[in-house]
């Protein structure tokens, strides 16, 4: 077991590595390592403010739904009212996931990780930055 599955997930997320993403995920399902859904959570809460504006319009968090669904090949499987939510929530709108079941809303952060992930294009160094970032909150909401 990889003591820190998280940046192997990132990691897959990031170059688009569905299967080791997968895998990851299992493994962090399989050994229910303390914290996993907090990490994740964590590493969503980082993408997101890293993506959206300060200012985003639940029209911009709409846009970017849209758009990331109908890349993804099984995008229609997610709801995007549920997905938008998730969103706005971490954008501080918590209320929104206040009736959405927790495997939706892990669900939903994982695709809008990795949507955003791919879309943001990060050198290695970056990636490890964002990583680090993505832990270090993760660290804190533990304690």
């Amino acid at each position: 077991m990889d003591v820190n599955p998280l940046g192997d997930l990132i990691r897959a997320l990031a170059r688009a590595d569905w299967d080791a993403a997968d895998a990851v995920a299992a493994e962090i399902g399989q050994h229910g390592l303390r914290g996993s859904l907090g990490i994740i959570g964590a590493a969503f809460a980082v993408a997101v403010h890293r993506h959206f504006e300060a200012d985003a319009t639940p029209t911009d968090v709409a846009a970017f739904v849209s758009s990331a669904r109908a890349q993804y090949e099984q995008g229609d499987t997610l709801s995007a009212l549920e997905v938008e939510g998730v969103i706005r929530a971490a954008l501080g709108e918590p209320e929104l996931v206040d009736n959405i079941p927790a495997e939706t809303v892990l669900g939903a952060e994982i695709f809008v990780l990795g949507q955003i992930l791919l879309e943001s294009n990060l050198t290695p160094t970056e990636l490890d930055e964002f990583v680090a970032e993505a832990e270090e909150l993760a660290a804190e909401h533990l304690s």
